[in-house]
């Protein structure tokens, strides 16, 4: 299976001018120079362009997928772009209820996405903090509601989506499955398929601000990076089940420490 890269926004300023605000999304956004080098360096280490076929397992042409995730507003002032210019495409994750808000991209730009040949998929409609804690009924809706908003816009089939918050759980796909989705990445580092209700369920390495341009690209030329990565999520995924809403606030909390100076 491919290796797929986890990034959100790319930011040009302040921290919250795309996606989400605060903290805890800061995490996850890269300046424009930062992912710049990223994909410079990335080029050097792959010998084709991403993979963009919804089909995954058949897709035999290429090992590696690049995702976005959110729906930030340099989705399309500055990630397809960039991408563009050098022939490639990415899948982005829409979260329907911010379309049109600031922040975010608008549903022309939207379309633009679509028209240009990257692979637009649901993030949820409303991306609750704790996904997989909500009830089946209720992550079926999210679910449900965001790809019928997404297929109205579109004139398009929706069949891909990538859990919010990596709160995912077998319900999680259940639900996915049951809404009529056949792709669902989560963010579990790991190139291992598997298939939930006739779902494929998708890993994905995520990268992080700070992260420099090599580390980035030795995720895809290299199995030590994702074996640690790997270590690294599940002592995170421990902690999450353990510590409930505390660990989000101990999250929070230092993550809004580590960037308050970084605006």
């Amino acid at each position: 299976m491919p290796v797929t890269l986890l990034y959100h926004d790319v930011i040009r300023h302040q921290d919250d001018e795309s996606g989400f605000a605060g903290a805890g999304a800061a995490r996850y956004k890269l300046r424009v120079s930062e992912f710049h080098r990223h994909l410079a360096y990335i080029a050097e280490a792959v010998d084709c362009a991403p993979g963009v076929l919804e089909d995954v397992t058949q897709d035999q042409r290429t090992h590696w997928l690049l995702t976005f995730d959110d729906g930030g507003l340099s989705a399309a002032t500055d990630i397809a772009e960039t991408l563009e210019q050098r022939g490639w495409r990415g899948w982005f994750f829409i979260t329907t209820d911010r379309l049109d808000t600031t922040g975010f991209i608008s549903t022309a730009q939207l379309r633009d996405l679509h028209q240009r040949g990257h692979v637009i998929g649901s993030h949820s409609c409303s991306h609750p903090s704790r996904f997989s804690h909500a009830t089946a009924e209720q992550q079926y809706e999210e679910w449900y509601r965001s790809r019928c908003v997404l297929e109205d816009l579109l004139g398009a089939e929706i069949r891909s989506a990538s859990v919010p918050g990596g709160f995912y759980s077998t319900t999680v796909a259940q639900q996915a499955a049951r809404a009529g989705l056949q792709v669902l990445f989560n963010s579990e580092p790991t190139t291992t398929e598997s298939v939930v209700n006739g779902c494929q369920i998708l890993g994905r390495y995520t990268v992080y601000r700070g992260m420099s341009a090599p580390q980035a690209a030795g995720l895809l030329s290299s199995s030590w990076p994702r074996y640690q990565q790997t270590l690294l999520w599940n002592a995170k995924k421990f902690a999450k089940r353990t510590g409930g809403m505390g660990y989000l606030k101990v999250r929070e909390l230092l993550l809004r420490k580590a960037y308050a100076t970084e605006s």
